[in-house]
């Protein structure tokens, strides 16, 4: 086998493996987790990747019911007590989109921060 054969067949592996390798971080970075317990959110801060869609689990391991509201991004979803709901949200631009529990006035704040 002649090495320019080589060289290309080894080539071919490493793009392969690239490829393979930026597929699975794609799909495991595209969703985030936001856990409510103790009457707060964790985290309270979120960064994500601003100009690409998105999805977050909002998890309520509390004993009762939370809203997880935000204007900024127009998202209003009452979830139960062991209950995960899947917001999904379009690509956002740069900047920072506060969310909270509408339904408990004194849970601290929290916020999605697109960069």
């Amino acid at each position: 086998m002649s090495t320019l054969l080589k060289f290309r067949i080894a080539a071919l592996f490493v793009i392969a493996a690239h490829a393979g390798a930026a597929a699975g971080a794609g799909a495991q970075d595209g969703v985030s987790e936001i856990r409510f317990d103790n009457h707060h959110f964790a985290p309270q801060t979120l960064t994500v990747p601003a100009g690409q869609p998105l999805m977050i689990k909002v998890v309520n391991s509390s004993k009762e019911t939370i809203e997880f509201e935000s204007f900024k991004l127009n998202r209003e979803k009452a979830v139960e007590p062991g209950e995960t709901i899947t917001v999904r949200l379009p690509a956002l631009s740069p900047g920072s989109y506060d969310f909270y529990d509408d339904f408990h006035q004194d849970v601290p704040q929290g916020s999605i921060i697109a960069k």
